[in-house]
């Protein structure tokens, strides 16, 4: 009995180490790419989801054409990647940047997350309010 407890408190504490979020995210987005690698989004008849705002309304969201955007680019096709969504290519070196925070600092046994004060975070929606609009009205 005394083992058992010891065992479940061993993986309750494994399970919130700081390192396990991040870590996660690197096995769910690498079994992601895998899977995209050899799975054209440019063609049909494939698993991958389809975008709920443009099934529902018919427009481009702010983050329509990432999953071409990031095929396009795991097979050296900038150009195209560009041409499928400019501004995620743009931001995608400041989220992996966060990411690679995020996990450096959970390795080391701390917890982190950015700190995105009310600014920003008007600042960003307004940036993806004005990509949508863009690129729905072009």
């Amino acid at each position: 009995m005394a083992d058992s407890v010891r065992s479940a408190s061993a993986r309750g504490r494994l399970a919130r180490h700081p390192a396990v979020a991040p870590l996660t995210v690197l096995v769910v987005g690498a079994a992601g790419a895998w899977y995209l690698w050899g799975t054209d989004p440019h063609e049909g008849g494939h698993l991958l989801p389809a975008c709920p705002f443009r099934l529902v309304t018919g427009l481009l969201c702010p983050a329509c054409g990432g999953t071409r955007m990031t095929y396009d680019l795991m097979h050296g096709h900038l150009a195209e990647a560009w041409l499928d969504n400019r501004a995620l290519l743009l931001v995608a070196p400041f989220a992996l940047a966060l990411w690679g925070r995020w996990t450096l600092e959970g390795l080391r046994g701390r917890s982190w997350r950015p700190e995105i004060g009310p600014a920003l975070q008007v600042l960003i929606l307004l940036a993806a309010v004005a990509w949508a609009v863009l690129r729905n009205v072009t």
